[in-house]
């Protein structure tokens, strides 16, 4: 199994899309061959709510570019979550209302990136850096399908290749950069990093691709959702099922019964817009919903896609920020590229 490249050009088309739209307000009319009736569901209502978002990202991002405070702070993760969502608003480095924003946040990344291509800040001590790794590489492959730059491809190559290195005998990945267990989770933040990588012209093995995918596969359970091991067999769980689904669409694998058993999963757990809801992992599992129905499109994601946005709706908060245990600054990352993702920007959420 392959993973699917984008046909448009990541230096090319991808760039003019970004650089010529606006930071605030309603997206600008982008080129038929990019997807666009997503825009339709985007309000003006929505588009308020995603500009006070992403002002309020901006005035916490730290001063050396890092997003997140206390235990969080200079997190290679939440700093990488920040930096896509100012990117899914049509921001790139040095463009765009948070351009100088995205900027920071990539100078930050490629600071942080050692020689042998772990992102990670080594005073900071969040449980599972290989999250991190996850993230940042799907955020260095974005901002270099937009803008290729050579420091940004040099550390890129070196993140991926870590990832491909630290590759279990299962075919997946846990907390730490090396070969011993492997979580669903874990394993969905890599593939993403990966496909992204090679969708922008990073070279990945297709072993590892297959490996990956067949992990990822076996995880399924019979109702269609996802276990968190395949050593220890565990219940379905909403979030990892979520971003089950979006591993195996990014392998290219669009329909089948592995797919429709995981959508007729995910049905049932549509935002219901009940705020007294405290699920565990909640921005986890709506930020692979959501690209997750999207990339299903039709039914699945009109009526999806209104139901999140009326949700995330009621839960901002009057600065513009969404609270998480976390940090506000994950959560009002997630919930910026959640409601961005019509926009259609980032390649690795186009259909």
């Amino acid at each position: 199994m392959h993973l699917r490249m984008i046909s448009i050009g990541a230096a090319g088309l991808l760039a003019v899309i970004v650089l010529t739209s606006p930071s605030e307000g309603p997206a600008a009319p982008v080129p038929r061959t990019v997807e666009t009736s997503g825009l339709d569901f985007v309000t003006p209502e929505t588009q308020q709510r995603i500009n006070k978002g992403l002002a309020y990202l901006a005035s916490q991002q730290n001063e050396d570019g890092s997003f997140g405070t206390s235990m969080h702070r200079h997190n290679v993760a939440v700093t990488a979550l920040g930096g896509l969502a100012f990117l899914a608003g049509g921001n790139t480095p040095g463009r765009g209302r948070y351009g100088a924003n995205v900027e920071r946040a990539v100078q930050f990344i490629l600071a942080a990136t050692d020689p042998n291509g772990f992102i990670n800040v080594p005073d900071n001590t969040v449980h599972g850096p290989m999250y991190g790794q996850g993230f940042a590489t799907l955020f260095l492959a974005e901002v270099y399908g937009m803008t290729p730059r050579t420091d940004v491809r040099e550390k890129l190559e070196l993140a991926v290749k870590l990832i491909i290195n630290t590759q279990n005998k299962e075919g997946g990945w846990r907390y730490l950069p090396v070969r011993s267990e492997a979580d669903i989770s874990v394993t969905v933040c890599q593939i993403m990093a990966l496909r992204a990588a090679r969708n922008c012209g990073i070279a990945v093995p297709k072993s590892t691709v297959d490996a990956c995918i067949k992990y990822v596969q076996d995880c399924q359970n019979p109702d269609g959702g996802f276990k968190y091991q395949l050593l220890r067999g565990s219940p379905s769980v909403f979030p990892r099922s979520a971003a089950g689904l979006v591993a195996l669409y990014s392998a290219g694998i669009y329909e089948g019964n592995a797919i429709e058993r995981a959508l007729r999963y995910l049905e049932n757990q549509v935002p219901q817009g009940d705020l007294l809801r405290h699920e565990s992992h909640y921005f986890y599992g709506q930020y692979y919903a959501a690209q997750a129905m999207w990339q299903a499109g039709g039914n699945y994601w009109n009526r999806w896609y209104p139901a999140i946005r009326d949700e995330l709706s009621r839960r901002q908060m009057p600065d513009g920020s969404w609270p998480d245990a976390i940090s506000s600054e994950y959560g009002t990352a997630m919930a910026c590229i959640i409601l961005q993702l019509p926009n259609n920007y980032l390649p690795i959420f186009q259909r």
